[in-house]
């Protein structure tokens, strides 16, 4: 269970909206560096940091990311986004089907959390 104080609903919708504005394209700064979904964004608890500082076990992502995943070094790259069972680390290398599967995941979960709040 996550140790992150910040509201999970909140931070996917800042997400989603970060991925929609083409959030992970390369940045002006590194250009020659590739970004990393969750890593490379304000949902990340180590996000900013130059090394990890933070144990991905306080992340809230780390509640979407499967037991035998949680201590992968990017566990995050492991939750499974679609019935397919497509995760971040199995679609890099396709950027676009990437980013489509991570929004309509983040929507999923939107709507999900919304539900289950309203009652």
């Amino acid at each position: 269970m996550s140790k992150d104080e910040r509201d999970i609903l909140e931070l996917l919708k800042t997400e989603l909206d970060f991925i929609e504005k083409g959030g992970y394209g390369r940045s002006v700064r590194t250009p020659w560096k590739p970004t990393s979904s969750f890593r490379d964004s304000l949902t990340c608890v180590n996000y900013a940091l130059p090394e990890k500082t933070h144990p991905c076990s306080e992340c809230h992502l780390i509640d979407f990311v499967p037991r035998e995943k949680q201590s992968d070094e990017l566990p995050c790259h492991a939750i499974p986004l679609n019935a397919a069972g497509d995760t971040v680390e199995s679609l890099e290398g396709n950027e676009a089907k990437l980013h489509e599967v991570l929004k309509d995941w983040m929507r999923a979960k939107i709507e999900e959390i919304e539900v289950e709040r309203s009652h």
